[in-house]
């Protein structure tokens, strides 16, 4: 009896003591970002063409944020991410490239040097894989598996590179679980210490369409999968993702984000036929409306993404938060969840929003910022939206941007002096 009273308390001292370094342990980051999937696909925001069941379980158990703000295309969404800089301060990096001067300066390398394990799997796109197979460990990635940027397939029999080396046995496999399975295997190696796993999705991104001859189609068809099946498809990976967290017992000490880099496409590849690939627009049901996909504009269509984030424990389940958010608060927030430093002489754009998920008290950025290329850029409120060329919108009233302000009002007038002042703020 004495040696199972012993036995006993020791079991429990135990326990106590596993749960206290659990509670004092800095948090485990998922962050997993869908490939050309605005807010009009998923169903908690009011998308009805596309069931995401797992994505809106995410949101009810969490918080969702209604004013998330992308740049209207992947690359440039990819290096504000990473640096917590808006693209013309990078001198707008051309396509598959990433500037040499910020390579020290992203998110991975901080959070590694505050303790924390990083992987990335999925899409890279900031350089042909190929030419630089350790990019990705360059810009503070412990681990990767990623597709090569328009070097092969993606999804079907795809072409990866695993931590710089090409993987030969992805014959009759399919990308997307590859992508799962290697994070999950890595959350399940370093689940003894904060990890930091970003899933840079392929779903919902058309099939590479710049190769000698066309990528395969799935196993049995004879046209690339759809929209629709790609966005299921989606949904599906990000249960099985959050799945592989609950099997690790790391729900309650592992924040879970969920975003997308830009607007839903506009078309989507559905088959090669006679020596080209043919399109199909894509549509949504959206709030009672049927809409194109947005991808390439800078309207609410190209830019308005869902950001999503649970944490069970910490975060309490059915926020819906309006303060606005863009690309460049990605980095400070990382970086404050994790105990990071950011360090002082590093311009960086980013308003962290982190506060709003451990619930202290925060100040919300005061206007977003988005770009397209060198020509055309804009700021916005939740409200008003006021563009480089000087058209301003009421985006509450008028979302699909129909017709620029004409008529000024004293509440457009006084609206549109607030964002020219932050307009010359940002872009000086």
């Amino acid at each position: 009896m004495r040696l199972a009273s012993i036995l006993l308390v020791a079991l429990l001292t135990l326990g106590a003591t596993e749960q206290a370094d659990a509670a004092d342990r800095k948090p485990n980051i998922l962050l997993i970002m869908a490939d050309d999937v605005g807010v009009d696909a998923i169903g908690c925001y009011g998308g009805t063409s596309h069931k995401t069941p797992h994505i809106d379980a995410l949101a009810k158990s969490g918080l969702r944020f209604n004013h998330g703000y992308s740049m209207p295309v992947c690359h440039p969404t990819r290096t504000t991410l990473l640096t917590g800089r808006y693209p013309f301060r990078q001198k707008h990096p051309r396509w598959g490239s990433f500037p040499k001067s910020d390579e020290k300066h992203t998110v991975a390398h901080f959070l590694k040097q505050a303790g924390y394990a990083t992987a990335i799997a999925g899409k890279w796109q900031l350089t042909l894989q190929k030419n630089d197979p350790l990019h990705p460990q360059r810009l503070g990635f412990d681990d990767s598996c990623v597709f090569g940027w328009h070097e092969g397939p993606r999804y079907y029999d795809p072409m990866i590179y695993q931590n710089g080396k090409l993987r030969t046995d992805t014959k009759g496999k399919y990308g997307p679980d590859l992508y799962v399975q290697f994070l999950s295997d890595f959350m399940q190696a370093n689940r003894k210490k904060p990890f930091f796993a970003y899933y840079s999705m392929a779903l919902c991104h058309d099939v590479t369409d710049d190769l000698k001859g066309p990528v395969p189609y799935a196993p049995g068809k004879s046209h690339f999968d759809t929209y629709a099946e790609m966005m299921a498809q989606m949904d599906k990976h990000v249960g099985q993702i959050v799945k592989a967290v609950d099997d690790l017992g790391l729900r309650e000490n592992t924040v879970i984000l969920f975003t997308g880099d830009n607007g839903t496409s506009k078309n989507s590849i559905h088959e090669y036929k006679d020596g080209k690939y043919v399109r199909v627009p894509v549509y949504s049901m959206f709030k009672g409306k049927k809409v194109r996909g947005g991808k390439g504009d800078l309207t609410n269509g190209g830019t308005n993404v869902p950001l999503i984030a649970n944490w069970k424990g910490t975060i309490k389940p059915g926020q819906v938060d309006d303060s606005l958010v863009d690309f460049s608060d990605w980095l400070p927030t990382l970086c404050g969840l994790a105990g990071a430093t950011v360090p002082e002489s590093l311009q960086i754009d980013g308003h962290s929003f982190a506060g709003a998920l451990i619930n202290k008290k925060w100040s919300p950025r005061q206007w977003a910022y988005s770009e397209r290329g060198k020509k055309r850029w804009w700021v916005r409120t939740q409200r008003w939206k006021l563009y480089s060329d000087g058209e301003l919108f009421d985006v509450a009233s008028d979302p699909r941007e129909k017709s620029a302000i004409t008529q000024e009002t004293r509440e457009s007038a006084a609206a549109r002096k607030r964002l020219e002042k932050a307009l010359s703020a940002v872009r000086h």
